[in-house]
C-alpha cells in the first residue's frame, strides 16, 4: 500500500514537471520568460521548453496592432478657445522585452503622451486652422509618437483625430457664418442666374432683331422689285394700250372713209346729213341760242367738189379714187413696237427676285456668349 502511494506521488511529480517544462505560444503572441527573477528570453509562438520551477513567464505581449481610443481632451488653442478632441492611435509592439522592461504601462503611457503632444501641436494652431489641418495635425503626432514610443518597443502606425468639439457659442456663431456664407453664394448664383437669363434674353432679342430687319429688308427689296416689274408692266400695257386704241382708230376712219366712198354720196345727202346733226351740235347746257352758220351752202359746195366730180347735168357726184397698194393695212403690226405685246417675265428680273428670296430663307448664325466662371 505504501509502494502504490509514493508510486502515485512519483507520477504526480512527473506530470507537474512536465506540465511546467513544456509551454504552447500562440500564433501573433510572445512571451518573456525569467529564470529565478532574471530576463533570460522571449518565447516564440510554438512549442517552447522551459526549466520548472527555475522558468516563469513574466508577461505575454499580443504582437497584433491594436487600436486604443482616448476620451477627450480639453486643448487651448492659439486664440485661447478651448476645444474637445478625441484621439485615435493605432499602434503595434514591435519588442516584447523592451515593452515589458523599459515601461511599466505602454498603453497609459501612449494615452499620456499622445495628450501632451496633441496640445503641443494645437497650443499652435488657431481654432479655424485646427479645424481645417487634421491631417497635418496627425502628422506632427504621429512622427513624435512614433519617435518617442520606439525605445518602448512600440511602433506607431497611424493617429487620427476622432472629434473636434469647439464651444457652443463658437459653434453658434460658425453655424451663423456658415449659413451667412451660404446665403451670400445663394445670393451669388441667383445673382449669376439672372446674368445668365438676361444675356440669353438679349441675345435672342438680338436675333430676333436681326431676323426681323433681315426680313423687312428681303420684303422690301421684294415689294420694290413688284412695284418696279409692275409699273413696268402697266407702262407697257398702257403704251400697247394707247397703240392698239391708235391702231382702231385709224382702222375706224379708214372703214369710214371706205363705206362713204363706195355709197357714192351726192351733195344733197351730204346736205341731209349736215342738217340731222345740226341739233347734236346745238345741244349742250352752255348752248341757249344757236345761229346756223351764213357759209352753210359754201361748205357743201366745197365739201361735193372735193368728194365728187361735176357732170353733164352741173351735179357733182362722187367718184371713186384708185387704190393705193404703197401704204400698209392698219392692223398689221409693225416689228419696232412687237415686242410692246410680250408678256413673257424678263429673266434679269426673275433672277433678281430668285437671289432676294434664297437671301431671305438664308439663316442668321447665332452669336457665342462667354460663359461666365462658377462662383465656388
Amino acid at each position: 500500500m505504501a509502494e502504490l502511494i509514493v508510486l502515485v506521488v512519483v507520477v504526480l511529480l512527473v506530470l507537474i514537471v512536465v506540465v511546467k517544462a513544456v509551454m504552447v505560444v500562440p500564433q501573433a503572441q510572445s512571451a518573456v520568460i525569467e529564470r529565478l527573477g532574471r530576463f533570460r528570453t522571449v518565447a516564440q509562438p510554438g512549442l517552447n521548453m522551459l526549466v520548472p520551477f527555475f522558468d516563469r513567464v513574466r508577461a505575454r505581449i499580443d504582437l497584433r496592432e491594436q487600436v486604443v481610443s482616448f476620451p477627450p481632451q480639453p486643448v487651448i488653442t492659439q486664440d485661447n478657445l478651448t476645444v474637445s478632441i478625441d484621439t485615435v492611435v493605432y499602434f503595434q509592439v514591435t519588442d516584447a522585452r523592451a515593452a515589458v522592461y523599459e515601461i511599466s504601462n505602454y498603453i497609459v503611457a501612449v494615452e499620456q503622451l499622445t495628450t501632451t503632444t496633441l496640445r503641443n501641436v494645437v497650443g499652435a494652431m488657431s481654432l479655424e486652422e485646427t479645424l481645417t489641418s487634421r491631417d497635418a495635425i496627425n502628422t506632427q503626432l504621429r512622427g513624435v509618437l512614433d519617435t518617442e514610443t520606439g525605445r518602448w518597443g512600440i511602433r506607431v502606425a497611424r493617429v487620427e483625430l476622432k472629434a473636434i468639439d469647439p464651444p457652443p457659442s463658437i459653434k453658434d456663431s460658425m453655424e451663423k457664418q456658415m449659413r451667412a456664407d451660404r446665403e451670400k453664394r445663394a445670393m451669388i448664383l441667383n445673382a449669376e442666374g439672372t446674368r445668365e437669363s438676361a444675356i440669353k434674353t438679349a441675345e435672342g432679342q438680338k436675333q430676333s432683331a436681326i431676323l426681323a430687319a433681315e426680313g423687312e429688308k428681303q420684303a422690301a427689296i421684294l415689294a420694290a422689285e413688284a412695284d418696279r416689274q409692275s409699273s413696268i408692266l402697266r407702262a407697257q400695257g398702257e403704251r400697247a394700250s394707247q397703240y392698239l386704241k391708235s391702231q382702231g382708230q385709224a382702222k375706224a376712219i379708214e372703214k369710214v372713209f371706205a363705206a362713204v366712198k363706195r355709197s357714192k354720196p351726192t351733195p344733197e345727202l351730204l346736205a341731209y346729213q349736215y342738217l340731222q346733226t345740226l341739233p347734236e351740235m346745238a345741244q349742250g347746257d352752255a348752248n341757249k341760242v344757236w345761229m346756223v352758220p351764213s357759209d352753210f351752202g359754201k361748205s357743201l359746195e366745197g365739201f361735193a367738189r372735193m368728194l365728187g366730180a361735176q357732170g353733164e347735168d352741173g351735179v357733182f357726184r362722187y367718184e371713186p379714187p384708185q387704190e393705193s397698194t404703197d401704204a400698209p393695212p392698219a392692223e398689221d403690226v409693225e416689228d419696232s413696237v412687237q415686242s410692246w405685246f410680250d408678256t413673257s417675265t424678263n429673266p434679269e428680273v426673275a433672277e433678281a427676285v430668285r437671289a432676294a428670296e434664297a437671301v431671305a430663307r438664308k439663316e442668321v448664325p447665332p452669336a457665342n456668349v462667354s460663359q461666365p466662371p462658377e462662383q465656388g
